[in-house]
């Protein structure tokens, strides 16, 4: 619709709303972990003892466990078999470190037992990252010079970054479960303190929700552009 020298395009809130639905679910992680980032755990074990007790318990001595510069960077890497635990988690006592590191266990322990959504992951992942890569170059240039069939393979790439999200959302709940039931088999944490934990987890687990919604979104506002692009031809 003209509005002036310029055209309204209402399908921008569509990329509005998935922005602002993303940046609630990292300020709702951040002020949680911060939050119980400051509660002692009763044992008093680091998240690094408590990640290493339970990836020995579960006969997964071989990982090692490292450092990673920045915050909330913990993550589990399942080609190297390499558990990195970020500044923040590495020497911390309490019991948001010490949850944020079973959970990457979790991880770890899900790649021993070839979990099928971790498995299915792993597998699309060279996909992913070329269609990632081709995506948008592939619709800039169908846009600029009217190419159907560019426009829709961007949208096509663009999809499976869509589905390997998707994808994500099992394989992080999945974790977090595994990493609360262990917590609390092994009396790491409290009852009180294990609903802490979960806590942390739960708002982590919500930045992969938004994360989905964001890109569907974003997907949904190119179709819709591109349907009515293809209704004006």
């Amino acid at each position: 619709m003209p509005y002036g020298y310029y055209y309204y395009d209402w399908t921008y809130f569509l990329v509005l709303i998935g922005a602002v639905i993303s940046m609630i679910a990292s300020s709702k992680v951040k002020t949680t972990y911060a939050k119980y980032g400051k509660v002692r755990s009763h044992s008093g074990m680091t998240a690094t003892e408590a990640a290493r007790m339970i990836l020995d318990n579960a006969g997964l001595r071989h990982i090692r466990i490292e450092r990673i510069s920045g915050d909330l960077t913990d993550h589990y890497s399942p080609t190297e078999q390499i558990l990195r635990l970020s500044d923040t988690t590495i020497n911390s006592t309490s019991i948001a470190a010490i949850g944020v590191a079973a959970h990457e266990c979790g991880h770890a322990i899900q790649h021993a037992e070839h979990y099928a959504p971790l498995t299915i992951r792993n597998t699309i992942v060279p996909v992913v990252n070329l269609g990632s890569k081709l995506s948008w170059p592939l619709i800039l240039i169908g846009l600029l010079f009217s190419i159907t069939g560019f426009l829709k393979a961007g949208i096509l790439f663009l999809s499976f970054s869509l589905l390997f999200q998707l994808i994500t959302l099992p394989v992080e709940f999945n974790a977090s479960s595994r990493a609360l039931q262990i917590l609390d088999q092994s009396n790491m944490l409290y009852d009180d303190e294990l609903k802490g934990a979960k806590k942390v987890l739960s708002a982590a687990a919500m930045t992969y929700v938004a994360a989905v919604i964001s890109s569907l979104l974003s997907l949904l506002r190119l179709i819709i552009l591109f349907g009515g692009r293809r209704r004006d031809d």
